[in-house]
């Protein structure tokens, strides 16, 4: 799918058919492009649309590069951020003439905010550079929300955790706790691989505006991007410290209770071990034994089991073992 944008008073406006005329388009986003639009697309610019393959080159080299007065820079976006499941892939820009190509096979939800919000409000969407300035200044507030939601998750997570009364099947909720801490941390290091992508991407494009006079109130912009890119990075570091901590003390509480129960064995052995013996001594088959022929040889055997099992019972009760 190929959508385009032109600008309209600082507004974007959508243009059907944008492959038929690109003159006066700031904006060209491909969706899921086909070996023959990006042939024709290539063709009207005269520039090379990165393909897939190329986009998912891991050297910064491959990523960020100039080609015959084209911009080119690929960073990774984040899609279906309303779950802990986020798909991560490449996303393409590609600055031609003027005019802002992205190049993307999956739909971030900033593809589908930023344009409705563009036509709506005035954004300074005058040429491709202000355009993809604002969207990623988007893509960046739609990152923000994610961490701030992903922290308040964990933060209910860590309240879970350290609650004062902890039910009778806390062990199960452990358990359950232990997989949404590892889901959250998944998020959190996605996360952080977009924003340092994101960070590398802002450095370049700052550099490419650096000699141009004409282009201060954009370097401007990109700085102050940046500064905010790395708080988020900041952000998302300490939510992956606060991760780890609760990560560790999950694993201890769920060990403190595989340690209670492995103690109740325990003491249930030592208070069962005396009644054992007894019975044991009782269970010989000797013919010359004093209580054999005694009237009351199995009610005092009896009562010398129980009482052997309540003395440790008593003794570990008053330890505080129990």
């Amino acid at each position: 799918m190929i959508a385009g944008y032109a600008p309209e008073n600082g507004r974007l406006r959508a243009v059907s058919g944008p492959l038929a005329d690109i003159v006066g388009l700031v904006w060209i986003d491909l969706l899921d492009p086909t070996a023959e639009e990006e042939t024709l697309l290539e063709a009207r610019l005269g520039v090379d649309i990165p393909t897939r393959e190329e986009m998912q080159r891991l050297e910064i080299s491959g990523r960020l590069y100039k080609e015959e007065g084209a911009v080119v820079m690929t960073a990774t976006l984040a899609a279906r951020s309303d779950s802990d499941d986020l798909l991560l892939a490449p996303v393409a820009f590609v600055i031609a003439g003027g005019t802002l190509v992205t190049v993307r096979y999956h739909e971030p939800r900033v593809f589908k905010t930023f344009p409705q919000r563009a036509t709506e409000a005035n954004l300074g969407c005058a040429d491709g550079e202000t355009v993809l300035v604002a969207l990623l200044e988007a893509t960046v507030d739609r990152m923000t929300d994610i961490l701030d939601r992903a922290e308040i998750e964990v933060d209910s997570v860590s309240r879970g955790i350290f609650r004062a009364e902890q039910p009778a099947q806390a062990h199960s909720d452990l358990m359950k706790t232990l997989q949404l801490i590892g889901r959250k941390g998944d998020l959190s290091s996605s996360i952080r691989d977009c924003l340092l992508s994101l960070e590398r991407l802002a450095g370049f494009f700052a550099q490419t505006l650096a000699d141009r006079d004409d282009a201060k109130d954009l370097r401007g912009r990109v700085k102050t991007l940046s500064r905010y890119l790395e708080t988020l990075r900041d952000h998302s570091s300490f939510l992956s410290q606060k991760i780890t901590f609760l990560l560790d003390a999950t694993l201890g509480m769920i060990n403190i209770e595989q340690s209670n129960i492995i103690k109740i064995f325990s003491i249930a052995a030592g208070v069962f071990l005396p009644p054992t013996l007894i019975a044991s001594i009782y269970g010989m088959n000797f013919s010359f034994m004093p209580e054999l022929r005694w009237a009351y040889g199995y009610p005092f055997a009896c009562v010398l089991m129980l009482a052997s099992a309540v003395v440790p019972f008593w003794y570990f009760k008053k330890r505080g073992w129990l």
